[in-house]
Parts: structure tokens; sequence; C-alpha cells
């Protein structure tokens, strides 16, 4: 029987997340990002679709390394203005039955008490389906915004992950025993003190007195997603990830499956197993009824495809301003001793150094889409699969037309094929995803058990 193929749908709560400068055509609805009706369409579209979950992404700065400040950021919409996700998930819970939703949160922008709370509530408010994407940040901005004088350097950001999952872990796994909610109505009982505990974690970061205020919630700990990609992240994925989102391969096989056999290998060396963690692929589809008409569509996104925009997002997640580079000048005439790592790379790994840069982030753009007709996308899913991803986590050009278009016409085809569930089975998120509503007893949020 064919492994099940896992599908997200990559969204986040504003006006242009990935595919920039799109949000100004008639068929996609960007604009309406502040109204709740769209969310609650796309979470229905999305379950009659059986996609596992609707995964939003999320910052707390603006992108302001590109021209040294957030101007571009800021006219082209670009992840600013950009909204709470965690505020849209209620309403979209119950407007379904079965769909996740997995959220984007710092572990800048919360003490860890207050998160714990705040994710408790929402595995009730959902009957056990979120999830937490768990990041440390990367745009200074940020670290300005939540009072640490700039960003943490990037061993001091995951320093204070592990703290930070350590707190909540003791409060989801910890704080409550199984048996401590007893619900008597005869005898006037709610609750158990004795089986209610007090957490009393002192550390670099945090210090939390406890007990935890909510009750037990139908998973306790949320579904743990991550994206580091660095080797201090893939360290921290392969401790603490249950679904690793995979950013840094998208044209290449082999790269995603190194990527894996890293994370993987280094998890069973923790004590876990293989299979506990699972990889999702970042993809967007462009979808026809042929191969011309897909590639007609893709043509038009690129054509109205915003450069800006696109550099405005490239600087602030590498932090280079990439303003200096002439777009249109040819890379060969381009002198690349004096820049960054990663920009000097893009440019020297080129094979046509008669392009320009302008050729080069339109490329790098259009390196993202899976074009072509349903059978095509099919086909290629299926290649993924076979190097060892788990799943997809698929990226609107426009919305929900993108998410439309992949579910009218490819999803059938994975579901004859038995790649793709037809329908959901019970239970909570992880459940669904691993078989158990819990977190394996090999998982370090075990340890903080009781009984």
């Amino acid at each position: 029987m064919p492994k099940r193929m896992l599908m997200n749908a990559f969204s986040m709560n504003c006006v242009s997340h990935i595919q920039q400068g799109l949000w100004v055509r008639g068929d996609t609805r960007q604009l309406d990002y502040t109204q709740l009706d769209p969310w609650v369409e796309l979470a229905q579209i999305l379950e009659k679709g059986c996609f596992d979950t609707l995964f939003l992404a999320d910052v707390i700065g603006v992108y302001d390394t590109y021209r040294g400040g957030p101007e571009t950021s800021i006219t082209e919409g670009m992840q600013t203005p950009v909204n709470d996700p965690a505020m849209l998930v209620p309403a979209m819970a119950h407007a379904t039955e079965n769909l996740g939703f997995a959220f984007t949160s710092s572990v800048l922008q919360m003490h860890p008490f207050a998160f714990a709370r705040q994710m408790s509530t929402l595995d009730h408010l959902t009957q056990g389906r979120v999830a937490w994407n768990i990041v440390t940040s990367y745009l200074p901005n940020a670290g300005m915004n939540f009072g640490f004088g700039g960003l943490p350097s990037h061993d001091e950001r995951y320093d204070l992950a592990d703290e930070y999952l350590e707190v909540v872990y003791k409060l989801w796994e910890g704080s409550w025993e199984d048996d401590a909610v007893l619900r008597d109505t005869k005898r006037g009982i709610y609750a158990d003190p004795a089986k209610v505990h007090p957490i009393n974690h002192v550390g670099k970061h945090f210090e939390v007195a406890g007990p935890h205020l909510s009750e037990p919630s139908p998973q306790r700990t949320p579904l743990l997603f991550q994206a580091g990609s660095s080797t201090r992240g893939s360290s921290f994925a392969a401790k603490h990830a249950e679904c690793v989102f995979i950013v840094d391969s998208r044209r290449s096989l082999t790269g995603a499956a190194s990527v894996i056999a890293d994370i993987r290998g280094q998890a069973v060396r923790n004590g876990r197993r293989l299979e506990d963690i699972l990889f999702f692929q970042g993809l967007s589809p462009v979808v026809g009824g042929t191969e011309a008409e897909a590639k007609a569509k893709e043509a038009e996104y690129l054509e109205q495809f915003s450069t800006e925009g696109a550099l405005a997002h490239l600087s602030g997640s590498i932090g280079v301003d990439l303003s200096a580079i002439d777009l249109d000048k040819p890379l060969d005439t381009i002198d690349t001793q004096s820049m960054r790592g990663m920009v000097k790379g893009l440019i020297e790994s080129n094979p046509d150094q008669t392009q320009t840069f302008r050729d080069i982030i339109r490329t790098r753009n259009a390196g993202q889409f899976l074009t072509g007709a349903p059978e095509q996308i099919a086909d290629r899913l299926q290649e993924w699969q076979e190097a060892g991803v788990d799943g997809f986590n698929l990226i609107y050009s426009v919305t929900p037309g993108t998410f439309t278009d992949f579910i009218d016409a490819v999803v059938p085809i994975l579901q004859q094929r038995g790649l793709m569930q037809a329908e959901y089975t019970p239970g909570p998120l992880r459940q669904k995803i691993f078989g158990q509503a819990r977190l394996p007893g090999r998982h370090p949020a075990a340890g903080y058990r009781r009984g």
C-alpha cells in the first residue's frame, strides 16, 4: 500500500506572502485578509480537499534591510501589514471538523507561560487540531520590537528557544496529572489539587512558578513544526520537531534527501526514531487543463511578479541590502569579490552569466512553481515523495484559486493512486498524522510527565 502523502496549504495573515506583487490581480482575495469570510472559505475549501492543515506563517517585525528601510515592504504590502495568525484559528475551526491549523509564533514574542495557555485554549477550542511552528525570528526589527536592543545572535536565539521549550513542556505535560480533572458534580469537586503541580522553573531566561492555568487539552503539547535550516536549526529540529518544513531545496530531490537524512540521523542519536519526524517540501502549484495552459498561467504570474517586493523579502531574509546591485547588468560584469557568501554564490553559480540579477530573482521565484497539467503535477509530487519527502506546503500565487485548482484537478489523481487521503481519520491532529494524540514517550517533552 502506498505511503500517504500529507498536504498543507501555506498562507499568511497579510496582503502579500511569498509570490510578491500578485495581490493586484482581480482573481485573488489577498486584499480581504482583514476579514473573516475569506479565511473561513479557505478552511472549508481545504477540508473539502482533505488537506491536513492550513499552515500560517508570521513575522514580528518589518523587512527593513532593502534600501536601508521598510519603505519598499510597506509600498509592496510585502508581509507588512501583517495580522496575528492565531486569532483566525477559532473561526476557521468552528466552520470545519477535521482540518488542522498550524501557526507560527516566535520564542521572542510571548512569555512561555502566556503562550502555553494560549495554545492549550486553542487546542481545547479546536478539539486538538492545532500545531505550533516554532521560530526564533531573523528580522532585526523583531528584536527591537520586543526590547532585545536588536536581534540576539543566532545561537543565543536557539539557546533561548531550548529553554522556552523546556518551560512549555513542563506546563503542558507535567503540571496537571492525567486524572487531575474530576468534574464531580455530586461532591462539587472539579479538580484534585493534589494532582495539579507548580513547575518551579528557574533558568537563564525564564522563572516560572506555575501551575499551568489550563487543564490538559486533547493533545497537551500541540503538534510541533519547525523550519530551521542552519546547523543549529537542524540540531534543534532533531531534538524537538515532529514536522520539518524544507525551504532550501526547492529544485533538488537529492538536496532534500540529504537534509532529511541528516536531521533524522541526529534524531536517532537523540533516542528518537526515524518515523518521528516528517518532512514537508515547499512548492507553488500552477495547474492548467494542459501543460500549455499551465505555462501560460505561469508566464502571466511572472509578468506581474514584483522584483522590488522579492528583493525586499530576500534582503530581509539574508540580512544583506541588495539594492546596490545593478539589476540589469549581465552577471559576468558584476564584481562579486566584496559580496556576502549567499549573494556571491547565487550569482556565480548561475549557468548563464549573460543573464542579469533581475533574471535571477525571477528565476528564483519561478523555481518555486510546479507547473503543468494535473497528471504532470501528480507525477512530480510522487517523485518528491519517493525521494523521502512526506508531504508538501503548497504556496499560493492567488488565493483561494491556487488551492481550488489543485483540489479540483490534482487531488483526485493522488487519491486514485492511493497517495492522498479521501477521508479523514478520527481524533486530534497528531493522531490523524502519527496515530496517537500524545507525544511518544521518547520525545523530550515526555520526560516531564508525572506518573
